[in-house]
């Protein structure tokens, strides 16, 4: 048995003001509760993530970590009812002379529970094949009781002539179709707390954003998003998907790592109102940001004018103007173009610390991917 090494912990009534708190001794984190009147003490660092224990909240008996809400009890540092097995260590307290002390040496084992590795965790390795093409519809609409959109239209239309050139494979993505959270800040948590894959894909097994980024990661040579225009801007699930794609983004931040190389992206914006060129220019920015590169005039775009509110005839010149079709055709024909050139390529080695990004984050892997 190792011999007992008891820290001072500090003044019994001043650690009650506090339910849950973080302490360090030593560089060991602690997270030391007040339940019940009594004193319990656990680690501070969780087993999922690392996030700090001692930050986070009581939820009865149980702590719940900050970042990811994940639970252990303040006693046994046992998880919740169904994943005891999952163990971060707890320690011996004891109270004496009016100070609370603890026994460094009198922690239990930390037990993590098996996990396999997610699916979309593995090596990004381009598999040999025909050129992928998967289209994105980011238009809002009803399932159940569905509408024409002019912009999936014409992302149809591309798809489809993708289809027809030398066996191309195709996939359409309606994010309207897919059941997914929306992104809730764990990387203003902490910039670790922003994991590949999103933390919601890894703890929701029914969130279906796991589709986009199996599609834009692992899959897809081509991406092309289609957009109408709303208020000026690009539509809401468009925004809502961009949200959730912030930890692609976040891996060249925080562990240099580029997940998306060699992949083209093209855009098709659609709308009532004239506002083309902003609604293209964000969406150009966020794809550069996490690593697409782009074909020659890289999106096609139609609106009906400020004026115009006669939405059914915007509709009829979209499905009946052949430009438009041509156009779309054109778009997937030069995104393929320039896919199949950085594939035959040799991939330089990418400085993942241009431009906004260029200070790496403290803390963060040097390594590469």
């Amino acid at each position: 048995m190792s011999v007992a090494e008891w820290k001072d912990l500090g003044s019994v009534e001043t650690l009650k003001l506090k339910s849950l708190q973080e302490i360090t001794i030593d560089r060991t984190k602690i997270a030391l509760s007040y339940v019940n009147e009594k004193f319990f003490a656990i680690s501070g660092v969780c087993n999922h993530a690392g996030g700090p224990l001692g930050n986070g909240r009581l939820d009865g008996e149980y702590i719940v970590c900050p970042w990811h809400n994940y639970k252990f009890h303040c006693g046994t540092g046992k998880g919740e009812p169904g994943f005891e097995e999952d163990q971060v260590p707890s320690y011996d307290l004891n109270e004496r002379d009016g100070h609370l002390w603890i026994n460094l040496n009198s922690a239990t084992s930390r037990v993590k529970a098996p996990h396999p590795a997610h699916p979309l965790t593995r090596p990004i390795k381009r598999a040999p094949g025909a050129l992928r093409v998967v289209g994105i519809s980011t238009t809002s609409v009803d399932e159940a009781n569905p509408r024409l959109s002019t912009s999936e239209y014409l992302l149809d239309v591309a798809l489809t002539h993708a289809k027809s050139i030398a066996n191309t494979e195709t996939r359409m993505i309606r994010l309207s179709a897919l059941q997914f959270r929306a992104c809730e800040g764990y990387y203003s948590k902490n910039a670790h707390a922003c994991t590949w894959p999103c933390s919601i894909t890894q703890m929701d097994p029914e969130d279906e954003m796991e589709k986009v980024y199996e599609a834009m990661v692992h899959w897809a040579d081509v991406i092309l998003v289609s957009t109408p225009i709303r208020w000026g801007n690009a539509s809401s699930l468009y925004y809502k998907m961009v949200e959730r794609l912030n930890c692609v983004q976040n891996q060249i931040t925080i562990s240099n790592k580029q997940l998306i190389k060699n992949k083209t992206v093209g855009l098709i914006i659609t709308g009532g109102q004239d506002n083309v060129q902003a609604v293209a220019g964000q969406l150009l920015g966020f794809f550069s940001e996490v690593g697409f590169t782009f074909p020659p005039f890289p999106f096609i775009a139609h609106s009906r004018g400020w004026t115009a509110e006669d939405m059914h005839r915007n509709v009829e010149q979209v499905i009946h103007s052949q430009e438009l079709k041509e156009s779309a055709k054109a778009l997937v024909e030069r995104a393929m173009h320039s896919a199949k050139a950085l594939i035959n390529a040799e991939s330089p080695d990418l400085n993942t610390r241009a431009g906004r990004k260029a200070h790496r984050l403290d803390g963060a892997s040097e390594a590469t991917e």
